[in-house]
């Protein structure tokens, strides 16, 4: 039982140690944007000038991993390790216990980088241990606030982990990587359906009251269950039969009521606010991408299009509005974008149209453009956003 005397630390503003350590966003937001640089200029280094990666598993799905698992990993922690102590009330994950998860992390990207010399098996082993146990950490505070609704994000968590386990088990054992990587990639989506689908109407919504705005977004109904249930049915045929007709047809749905649902919300009425436009434009790349995908299902568009829509346009785009509002507001800036922050945000728009373009006209020199604009925008963001994380939240000035 605590101690009712105690005076109970306020979330984020642990005392002890360094700032870094006090809450989850702070590691792992400023840990998968470096990532998320290093790996694009590494993978264009192998493109370009054939530098050798990933040991046996080769350039290509080095690059592929550590996209979806390696960067995009690091940056849901982050986002689940802030999310989960407002929800529950509860204080964040912090000190020791937070270090330990963030160096799991670490260890499998100096494994799966280093897989030409400590081997595939290896590699595969210490990689396969960070979700695993960002999963429970995430149930175990979820169960521990009674906070029985948010059980729902896990099933997303738990379908980016079973897509990392396949792929190693695919590598070592032999098969297509490919139905796992689109199974961790529905995860995502499907998280990007349920958790944006609550926080950007909401955000919208405190934002136009304070505008004296007359017409407010739409709340949360069962229009919006409805499309997420369905949206997810169809993410699971992409995942199992990419081609198929009703794959397609479902896709096509799926896309009309993403957008739908994205009309609902009054994004244009943002545009005076960067950081909040931003979250619409970055849902917008969802039933652009299930568009794509029914596009590739019906052989218009090779399937890698279909992937990098979803993994640039809404996976990245999404994590990066997410990451500069989260980082702003937990460390007491304003919840205004900067200059350099809406050049991070145009950087990752360009490459999330660049990169789907390129594989349309096989150009290496628009691929190369793509992940430039990438190593641009995550660059900013470290160059901006990299203080506030390492640093105290400023505090207020006292007369």
């Amino acid at each position: 039982m605590p101690d009712a005397k105690r005076p109970r630390i306020p979330r984020g503003m642990n005392p002890e140690g360094p700032a870094l350590w006090s809450y989850g966003f702070r590691p792992f937001f400023l840990g998968g944007a470096i990532w998320a640089v290093l790996t694009m200029a590494l993978w264009i280094a192998a493109l370009v000038h054939g530098l050798p990666l990933g040991g046996d598993f080769g350039a290509a799905l080095w690059h592929a991993h550590e996209m979806v698992f390696g960067f995009a990993s690091a940056v849901l922690a982050g986002f689940l390790l802030t999310a989960i102590p407002n929800w529950t009330g509860t204080l964040p994950v912090s000190g020791r216990a937070l270090i330990g998860l963030f160096s799991l992390w670490v260890l499998g990207r100096i494994a799966m980088t280093g897989a030409e010399w400590i081997g595939v098996w290896p590699a595969a082993l210490i990689d396969a241990l960070f979700l695993p146990v960002l999963l429970a950490t995430a149930a175990r505070e979820i169960v521990a606030g009674r906070k029985w609704n948010n059980l729902k994000v896990l099933i997303g968590v738990a379908a980016i982990m079973i897509g990392n386990l396949g792929f190693h088990a695919t590598v070592l054992l032999g098969g297509d990587t490919a139905i796992w990587l689109r199974a961790a990639i529905a995860g995502y989506v499907a998280l990007v359906m349920i958790i944006g689908g609550r926080i950007i109407p909401s955000f919208t919504r405190n934002w136009l009251s304070r505008q004296n705005a007359q017409t407010l977004p739409v709340p949360f109904n069962r229009f919006d269950i409805g499309v997420i249930g369905f949206s997810t049915l169809a993410l699971i045929f992409w995942t199992i039969a990419p081609e198929a007709l009703l794959t397609a047809l479902m896709a096509v749905v799926a896309g009309g009521l993403n957008g739908a649902r994205l009309v609902r919300w009054r994004g244009l009425a943002t545009r005076a606010e960067g950081i909040l436009l931003v979250l619409h434009l970055s849902y917008a790349f969802v039933p652009l991408g299930f568009l794509t995908i029914a596009a590739s299902g019906a052989g218009l568009v090779q399937p890698v299009s279909a992937l990098h829509v979803l993994t640039v346009g809404v996976i990245g785009a999404t994590m990066l509005a997410v990451m500069t509002r989260a980082t702003r507001g937990h460390t007491g800036r304003t919840l205004t974008a900067s200059p350099l922050t809406l050049i991070a945000y145009l950087c990752l728009f360009a490459a999330a149209l660049a990169r789907p373009l390129a594989d349309l006209s096989g150009g290496l020199w628009l691929m190369e453009a793509a992940g430039g604009l990438w190593i641009l925008a995550f660059g900013l963001f470290v160059l901006e956003y990299g203080p506030m994380l390492m640093t105290r939240r400023p505090q207020p000035k006292t007369t």
